[in-house]
């Protein structure tokens, strides 16, 4: 599985902010803590918000819900869409891949799949503060 730079700068934004509550956490901020370019930040922190993960006022963002409720896989599903399989892809769509002949190799690569995600949907962002 691969995660966008979108995916992992929201997931920066949403750390920095959610360890300093109490800080005026602003574009600038975020950007000197992690080194995001200005205007990649500035169209994730739009997403965010419209997605109602971050609120605004002033110029200061704030978490718009307690960090306990943010998962990391609805963070990633936000700019990637649905998370990817470990499955071979082509270059023309799903190919099967060599190892289905193999139940117990393909079970393995299944197993994985399922850890993977069951991770990611149960680590909330307090979970990485």
């Amino acid at each position: 599985m691969r995660i966008s730079l979108r995916s992992e700068y929201a997931l920066l934004s949403l750390i920095h902010i959610a360890r300093q509550p109490d800080t005026a956490n602003t574009s600038v901020s975020i950007r000197n803590s992690h080194p995001i370019p200005q205007e990649a930040l500035d169209e994730i922190l739009v997403v965010l918000i419209n997605a109602r993960y971050l609120r605004l006022t002033k110029g200061i963002y704030r978490l718009a819900k307690p960090a306990k409720r943010i998962s990391v896989a609805e963070v990633i599903r936000l700019f990637d869409g649905a998370l990817a399989p470990l499955e071979p892809v082509s270059e023309k769509g799903y190919q099967p891949a060599p190892m289905e002949e193999e139940e117990k190799l393909a079970g393995l690569f299944g197993q994985l799949q399922e850890q993977i995600m069951d991770k990611l949907e149960n680590t909330s962002l307090a979970d990485l503060i």
